[in-house]
């Protein structure tokens, strides 16, 4: 399987990107270079190797939940860009 041009371009205006000429031919290579490595991998034999969901064991790494007193409303503020009536002010969207 190769990727042209044209797929590259298909993908990038369902993505509402605007490509230049030059970026899309290095994601054409990319992705065919993604695409041969694949089928490197797809000739080897992985009978015996049981699947796995990561190559390096893990480990849940929550924290426990824990009550702490909160940052004081003039500190959380501090590097706000707007403020107003002690909270942050953001753009309107409709």
């Amino acid at each position: 399987m190769k990727i042209e041009i044209g797929e590259v371009e298909y993908v990038a205006r369902l993505a509402r990107l605007k490509l230049t000429e030059g970026e899309k031919e290095v994601f054409t290579k990319q992705l065919n270079a993604i695409l041969e490595y694949m089928e490197k991998l797809n000739e080897l034999d992985t009978s015996g190797v049981e699947p796995t969901f990561h190559v390096v064991s893990h480990r849940n790494a929550f924290r426990e939940d824990e009550v702490k007193e909160s940052y004081p409303q003039e500190v959380s503020l501090e590097n706000a860009p707007e403020e107003a009536k002690g909270c942050f002010r953001v753009p309107k969207i409709i």
